[in-house]
């Protein structure tokens, strides 16, 4: 895509009431790097080539440039085909250091991608430069990204003292405090990485609250909630846009919680010991009670009571991480914005001014707010997963919702959410992290189904792709583990099927060729309302079944067209023995939710959570399925019945069978463990700080108890 039509698409979208269909700070921040990243081509194809100037008539056999004919009289710069100076080419591939110097503060993932896809100069330009300024802190920067080690032997083959060293140079650039945690945690440093990681949010929100870049969503929000109409869009200042790096660094903080709670769970949860006389597990743990004592000091020789009380220890650091997580991810959400209500007038011409750039027409006409006949909602979407969420959502999942493939020609508004490419996977994450937090099953699955609402209404048209997320994986094999013990209504990616698109004036939407086709491991659904019914009218007259065997037959196809399609995207298959195993894996896998799902009556009886060992049963919060209040107003939605909950049907939470560990592995070992948490752990107690109470001091105000028990309250009170 041409970097004009990028910058006016980003311009349009920032432009777009709230909530804007994509993150503005990614948006901006994407196209400076394209910029950037072209620039700094730009400059090092040049100094290769010994091109002096960037636009040159004569290499074709066209006209020759003015430069090139003053050349031989000692004016202007050499043509093409003329040798530049040393001096020259060094400027030339300094300035190009400079510039992806800064798109790789901007986004490293971006700009790694379009480094790639660029010309092979920009590979050695770092490393040219250093060895002439081997001090040079932007060209030490892109080196560090172009060094060439072994892939599988990063951690051990990357440095972090070239890092170090920028660090040292410029200690107000939050940015490479952001890469050295990055290579921190590919080390497997923690604690190194959270250390970085807070300390760039410090210097990040030091600077945005110096530089006052808060004002500008204050005024933009105010401007989209009247009803005004701005004659032009607003066009902002390089200075003036907003950076994506917080909510990076928020997120990046928030997975290494998210890291460090999974690698602690195996250590945490109890092995039980089989008594050999009678077969029965035996009692090898103390609880929690015992193990504080052990802690107060009282040492005990037993094995075993030394082993449970560094369990509960663990326990209580899974516990106390996954919180942090959650914040964290919160923290993260609270930067892009939802609407239950959103007109489609706005959704429209936003369609409308893409589809005209992507023409070729040029339009600086502002979107019309005061056509809009009421003025729309907008939350952050932090907000949806509080203990109390927003009371006007509509209901999901519903009946309706869910086999509703088209939309309804009448509707004037419609669900609308902001895209960010790490949106996915936080949501996926964050409930991740709640059960390692042990959050109460009946606050989970309502947060399950909150997430649910929120991934459907994804979309990143007109730039972004959809991408792979790993957390979805694990949270989808989690929920498979564990029986569905949180008691969902229907598959995880029959609730993530992306929504219908809005209708405009009657007309469908043209800018994508299907409905949402494109959204990350969807399941089609494994047979058709018109083909059941006939079939099952077939059956009951006596006549021939032809037409539900060829159903069964081209549902068994596209099961194992998506299960290849989904061994192909396993990063574990590297030879046909383990592509074959994946491909069985997954056949079963759909053949076995199919069954779940697909004999459910649909009475608008409600799913019922099934609690996990580990999961509290406390149901604080609102007791709604579909993420919304009970309220007079809102119309009972009918919810398809989970699986049966029978005890003679379905034993609860049930063991992995042998069966079950013959298949190839499916979940990585974070789902396995997060499994594990769920079914096993036993309930973390004793985490509540309590009040410490105030005593009068002994002696004078400023005497040494009165200082100790100021320290000892300003601990409690602080964060850590």
């Amino acid at each position: 895509m041409p970097y004009e039509i990028l910058e006016m698409l980003a311009n349009i979208n920032y432009n777009t009431p709230l909530p804007r269909p994509l993150d503005a700070a990614s948006f901006f921040d994407l196209v400076k790097v394209r910029r950037l990243v072209d620039e700094a081509t730009n400059l090092a194809v040049r100094a290769a080539s010994d091109i002096a100037s960037p636009t040159l008539t004569n290499v074709n056999g066209g006209f020759p440039s003015i430069s090139s004919a003053m050349g031989p009289h000692g004016m202007g710069a050499p043509g093409h085909g003329g040798r530049l100076s040393r001096e020259r080419k060094f400027r030339m591939r300094e300035q190009a250091s400079q510039k992806l110097g800064r798109a790789y503060r901007l986004d490293e993932i971006a700009c790694s991608v379009a480094t790639m896809q660029g010309a092979s100069p920009l590979e050695d330009v770092g490393s040219l430069v250093l060895q002439r300024s081997p001090k040079d802190p932007d060209a030490k920067y892109v080196h560090f990204f172009h060094e060439k080690i072994p892939s599988r032997k990063m951690a051990e083959c990357t440095s972090l003292q070239p890092l170090t060293d920028i660090i040292e140079d410029r200690p107000a650039e939050p940015e490479v405090l952001r890469t050295r945690a990055t290579v921190k945690i590919f080390k497997e440093d923690y604690d190194g990485a959270i250390f970085d990681l807070t300390h760039a949010l410090s210097i990040s929100q030091f600077l945005r609250r110096s530089h006052g870049s808060g004002q500008e969503d204050a005024q933009v929000g105010d401007a989209q909630r009247t009803t005004r109409r701005r004659a032009h869009d607003i066009i902002l200042a390089e200075k003036d846009q907003p950076s994506s790096l917080e909510a990076q660094l928020y997120f990046q903080r928030a997975s290494v919680y998210l890291t460090m709670a999974s690698e602690r769970i195996l250590d945490s949860i109890p092995t039980p010991s089989f008594n050999q006389s009678n077969g029965q597990p035996a009692a090898n743990e103390a609880d929690d009670g015992d193990a504080a004592a052990e802690a107060n000091g009282k040492s005990s020789p037993d094995p075993d009571k030394e082993s449970a009380r560094d369990q509960a220890e663990a326990r209580k650091l899974v516990k106390t991480y996954a919180k942090r997580a959650i914040k964290d991810y919160l923290s993260f959400l609270a930067n892009y914005h939802y609407s239950p209500n959103l007109p489609l007038k706005v959704a429209k011409e936003f369609n409308d001014r893409v589809n005209m750039v992507a023409h070729g027409i040029r339009s600086s006409r502002a979107i019309d707010s005061s056509s809009w006949t009421n003025s729309h909602t907008v939350y952050p979407l932090s907000d949806l997963f509080r203990s109390v969420p927003p009371t006007d959502l509509p209901p999901y999942p519903s009946q309706d919702v869910l086999i509703k493939l088209e939309p309804e020609p009448d509707e004037t508004t419609c669900e609308w959410v902001t895209y960010h490419p790490l949106l996915t996977d936080a949501l996926h994450s964050l409930l991740l992290s709640h059960c390692l937090a042990q959050t109460s099953t009946k606050e989970i699955q309502r947060h399950a189904y909150m997430v649910a609402r929120v991934v459907r209404l994804s979309d990143g048209y007109p730039i972004f792709q959809v991408n792979k997320s790993p957390a979805r994986a694990d949270w989808a094999e989690v929920i498979h583990r564990t029986d569905n013990w949180l008691g969902l209504s229907s598959s995880w990616d029959t609730l993530c099927t992306p929504a219908p698109l809005p209708l405009y004036d009657d007309e469908s939407c043209s800018h994508h060729p299907c409905v949402h086709a494109h959204n990350y491991h969807v399941e089609k659904p494994a047979v058709s309302a018109s083909v059941a019914a006939s079939a099952a009218a077939a059956l009951l007259a006596g006549t021939s079944s032809d037409a539900a065997a060829e159903e069964e037959r081209r549902r068994k196809e596209l099961i194992r067209e998506q299960a290849i399609l989904d061994a192909l995207d396993d990063e574990r298959v590297t030879d046909e023995a383990s592509f074959r195993a994946a491909i069985k894996a997954h056949e079963k896998r759909a053949q076995r939710d199919d069954a779940m799902y697909s004999d459910k009556p649909s009475n608008g009886a409600s799913a019922t959570p099934k609690p996990g060992p580990g999961t509290s049963t406390s149901t604080t919060g609102p007791d709604t399925l579909d993420g919304t209040l009970n309220n007079s107003n809102n119309k009972k939605a009918k919810h398809p019945r989970p699986p049966t909950e029978d005890a003679e049907a379905e034993p609860l939470s049930r063991r992995w069978s042998a069966e079950d560990g013959k298949d190839y592995p499916l979940m990585t070992e974070r789902a396995n463990a997060i499994a594990r948490w769920v079914q096993e752990a036993p309930v973390v107690t004793g985490m509540v700080k309590r009040k410490k109470r105030t005593k009068k001091p002994v002696g004078d105000a400023n005497g040494v108890p009165a200082k100790v028990d100021a320290a000892g309250e300003a601990l409690e009170q602080l964060e850590i």
